[in-house]
């Protein structure tokens, strides 16, 4: 995706009442990747879940070979388990988008107010990490961000991580980030300064 302030999470992000240390996306959740300067697919990646480009029209995506639907609300891609929507696509969707945008920046300033990562929690690992087990807190860092290797996420279904990043988030081809013990991907935010993408 392209720089921008853009909350990361997994769709249906919606907090509960049990876990009040939850980012709350509202409908911006519905989105696995919601943008507002566009997006970049390479080759042979996949997504599953809807994707969303606003205020930027739908040019700003590329490499999905998308197929618009017939409502010409939303498209399709192979390479896209759900749908695609782009603020000039017909109505209702520039609207919905706005709302998910705006729901997305007030989650953004929510996870950035958070009090700071202390001790190991910040500046973990000088931005590189992997090949380790991060139990739940908020990890703080004043620089960019590399995933070297496969990183591990140990808690429960109510443990919730945010992870500060005030420059850009990479990650290593072929590494995953892997939830154990319960936990479960909604509970997961990266508030991301810069950008996010491959190394």
């Amino acid at each position: 995706a392209s720089p921008g302030p853009t909350p990361v999470s997994a769709a249906g992000a919606v907090c509960d009442t049990t876990n009040p240390a939850c980012v709350n996306l509202n409908s911006a959740g519905t989105f696995v990747i919601l943008a507002q300067a566009g997006t970049t697919n390479i080759s042979t990646s996949t997504v599953t879940g809807n994707i969303g480009t606003s205020p930027i029209a739908s040019t700003a995506t590329t490499g999905f070979s998308e197929t618009m639907d017939a409502s010409n609300t939303f498209a399709t891609s192979s390479q896209v388990t759900g749908k695609m929507y782009a603020s000039d696509y017909t109505a209702p969707t520039p609207a919905d988008l706005t709302t998910a945008v705006n729901d997305s920046i007030a989650a953004y300033g929510d996870a950035a107010g958070r009090p700071a990562g202390t001790g190991a929690n910040l500046n973990h690992g000088a931005g590189t990490i992997g090949s380790e087990t991060l139990p739940a807190g908020t990890y703080t860092w004043g620089t960019d961000v590399s995933i070297a290797s496969d990183l591990t996420l140990n808690g429960s279904a109510t443990d919730v991580w945010i992870f500060q990043i005030s420059g850009n988030l990479t990650q290593a081809a072929a590494t995953n980030v892997i939830l154990t013990g319960g936990a479960l991907a909604k509970n997961v935010f990266w508030q991301i300064g810069g950008g996010a993408g491959a190394a």
